[in-house]
């Protein structure tokens, strides 16, 4: 990693870390919803501070990032919120954001990143018609990202996306309101994604149509990203945040229970791959991961 650039520690796997480390039911794997409950705003904030601790103990940057991952129109109909309660849900997040990151203003720097994910299921190829796609995907996103924008987010984040063409009308959505935007792709056991595409096929369309300040990858384990890398995309990936299971999406999907990994592993993994990557500056993880798997990843980052 560029020595010169500012580095930052972002959280691991918010809601299987709270399904399964906390006993918490969250309805369509959505953690918004703990922002209407008093213990779900307790969890969620001391959820944060075990990442903040980690960035202060590695004198780091801190990326808090919205519980906002299903915060969008179909979600939240799914689960009674109409468009008001979005729009109130998503500011609530950031509000919260916001009183953490006080606890942390000895770091060198603390972001406040509004949280989107796909429309649809993130382990699937989305339904997105791929000449009017990215002009749906601007309608559909436009509200969460006007929202997350005026309670004063610093950066737009979509998270676990398949497609160009959805990740085309994010980046749209945030160009409107002036705010900057980082789109997150998953791929599968072979490094292509969901749609068959390779990963710099999926950047180059997303750069011919409206390109994003910076790519980041999520929700796989890094020996599947490693199959999705070449000369081309390692410049153009500014974060990591790797599954703790080598499990396919489809096999991780039909699972009740949680596939850990080997969190020393995984950190050793993350942080060969990193140093590959002179670009990545977030450091963080997805299902499966905890604050034990990151605060690993931080120490291997350190040794290598």
């Amino acid at each position: 990693m560029d020595a010169d650039a500012q580095r930052y520690v972002t959280d691991g796997g918010l809601e299987t870390d709270l399904i399964f480390h906390h006993g918490i039911d969250l309805p369509e794997f959505a953690a918004f919803v703990l922002l209407d409950s008093r213990r779900g705003r307790r969890l969620l904030r001391e959820y944060y501070r075990a990442y903040g601790d980690i960035a202060r103990a590695n004198g780091a940057g801190l990326r808090l990032e919205s519980a906002t991952w299903r915060a969008s129109a179909d979600w939240g109909a799914r689960l009674g919120y109409d468009a008001t309660a979005l729009d109130r849900i998503n500011r609530e997040a950031v509000s919260l954001m916001r009183a953490v990151a006080e606890d942390y203003a000895d770091l060198p720097d603390v972001r406040l990143v509004g949280m989107l994910g796909p429309r649809g299921d993130g382990y699937r190829p989305g339904t997105w018609d791929p000449t009017t796609g990215a002009d749906d995907a601007l309608t559909y996103h436009r509200p969460q990202v006007q929202s997350l924008t005026a309670a004063g987010v610093d950066i737009i984040a979509a998270y676990t996306l398949s497609d160009a063409a959805e990740a085309i009308g994010i980046v749209r959505a945030a160009r409107d309101e002036g705010i900057p935007v980082e789109i997150s792709f998953t791929v599968e056991t072979d490094g292509r994604l969901a749609t068959g595409s390779t990963l710099a096929e999926t950047i180059d369309l997303v750069d011919a149509g409206s390109p994003a300040d910076g790519y980041l990858l999520n929700c796989a384990h890094p020996d599947h990203f490693a199959h999705a890398l070449d000369a081309a995309t390692v410049p153009r990936i500014v974060g990591l945040r790797p599954n703790a299971s080598r499990r396919s999406h489809a096999e991780l999907d039909e699972s009740e229970t949680i596939d850990e990994g080997d969190p020393a592993d995984l950190a050793i993994a993350v942080a060969a791959l990193a140093e590959r990557m002179p670009s990545v500056r977030v450091i963080g993880g997805c299902c499966g991961t905890d604050a034990r798997h990151v605060a690993l990843m931080w120490d291997a980052l350190v040794e290598h």
